[in-house]
């Protein structure tokens, strides 16, 4: 029993404990869920949410659907709860735009999720919630690398630049394989990096529910545990390549990104004015992040593009007969080439649109207090955006839900450039 001003209070120390945490606890949550708005501004409408849970059992299979019939009642701009953690969802072009390009660098973050730091031991130049100088200048030497590999050429060679010659050479070997199946018995074992791709579609599809409910991580997760190790083997594998290209790196012979990575790194290294030099070690969380960003999209892109070949017959042999007449039979097709091909673009631009295959962006996060078509942001929140919403906008696009290349198309034959701009897969990550 306590005494206050000498007067005797029936509450033992248990549950005076008791009561301080739970004030602490209701204190703590007004606090996280409720901040203060400034004057002139308001509070992003949400919906209605489970207590702990929040909406994660709103969003079901397809959050992306859920998200954007929500937007058509809220606004492009609302806000969910997964678990305690609050998030912003972003749909409509208009605002989207406005937030990543106008306001890029309020948005210009990465949330500090628990998945994140498994991803390259923590260093990943696209998870990674630091923005400082040393991300900024890994990100300048992907940029110079990637731009140096996709411009630069070999001069005994046909190709216009490095970047064609390995598709091309890559390509060809696949058709290859894909002969020697049709002209007898055999099977086409796909590399260990395909594996590890699959494992990793597999385990992120669901997302992972620690990232938004701390206490989930010192509980048995299996899906967790699988995705460390996948991140660990990968770890491995690409560090294996980068250990093998530094052996038999010839300055001057750029055989594909991780040669040109090396080169501009020691480049760096030998400017005497550069502030911030990057270890070995960084090269390999490039080569990871360039690897997990290209592969699992290409591949996937590809799949969507046969299935789209072979349900659409009628596509198929228009693409064919104008890769024939542009082309023909006697080479491949080259990057010079695409201005002369936009009906296969527009079946590429259509592909992206109309499959979404990526209907988010990776996470965002706001860099500081800021505001949105009139609604306070604060600094730190996770940021959610909807690309399969702008993409299946009724708003943009006439049936959205059909698949037809030639709404990328002018009266003329060729490429759209205001529609291709609107479809966002990508462009504005």
């Amino acid at each position: 029993m306590f005494s206050v001003f000498g007067l005797p209070i029936p509450i033992s120390a248990t549950e005076l404990l008791l009561a301080s945490a739970v004030f602490c606890l209701v204190f703590w949550v007004v606090r996280t869920w409720r901040p203060r708005v400034p004057q002139g501004l308001k509070s992003p409408p949400e919906p209605w949410g489970w207590p702990l849970l929040g909406h994660v059992l709103t969003l079901g299979k397809n959050p992306h659907v859920v998200l954007s019939q929500l937007s058509q009642r809220y606004g492009d701009v609302l806000q969910i709860r997964i678990g305690y953690t609050p998030v912003l969802v972003l749909s409509g072009l208009d605002t989207i735009r406005q937030a990543l390009v106008r306001q890029g660098d309020d948005f210009k973050g990465r949330p500090d999720l628990y998945s994140f730091t498994l991803i390259t031991e923590g260093q990943s130049m696209t998870f990674n919630p630091d923005s400082g100088p040393v991300w900024a200048a890994r990100r300048r030497l992907a940029q110079n690398a990637l731009k140096s590999f996709s411009t630069a050429s070999d001069p005994a060679s046909l190709s216009s630049c490095y970047l064609e010659e390995h598709v091309s050479k890559e390509a060809e070997y696949l058709l290859g394989k894909f002969q020697e199946l049709m002209s007898g018995p055999g099977r086409f074992d796909p590399y260990s990096l395909i594996n590890l791709s699959n494992e990793f579609g597999e385990i992120t599809a669901s997302g992972n529910p620690a990232d938004f409910i701390p206490v989930l991580r010192y509980l048995p997760n299996t899906a967790l545990d699988l995705f460390k190790d996948l991140n660990r083997r990968f770890y491995v594998f690409v560090q294996k390549i980068v250990k093998e290209h530094y052996k038999t790196f010839e300055k001057g012979h750029i055989r594909d990104i991780t040669d040109s990575l090396i080169e501009h790194c020691q480049d760096k290294r030998l400017d005497e004015n550069a502030n911030i030099q990057l270890s070995d070690e960084k090269i390999i969380n490039i080569v990871m992040d360039l690897f997990g960003a290209g592969f699992d999209t290409v591949t996937t892109a590809i799949s969507w593009s046969l299935l789209y070949l072979v349900t659409s017959p009628r596509v198929q042999k228009k693409i064919q007969e104008e890769l024939d007449t542009v082309i023909g039979r006697a080479r491949w097709p080259q990057l010079s080439d695409r201005p002369q091909l936009p009906y296969l673009e527009a079946f590429i631009l259509e592909t992206f649109r109309h499959s979404s295959f990526v209907p988010f962006t990776i996470p965002h996060s706001t860099t500081r207090d800021t505001n949105l078509n009139g609604f306070y942001i604060p600094k730190g929140r996770c940021v959610f955006v909807n690309q399969w919403q702008i993409n299946h906008d009724q708003k943009l696009w006439e049936d959205p839900s059909e698949f037809r290349p030639e709404r990328f198309l002018t009266t003329d034959g060729t490429v759209n450039k205001v529609l291709s701009e609107k479809r966002v897969e990508g462009n504005l990550l």
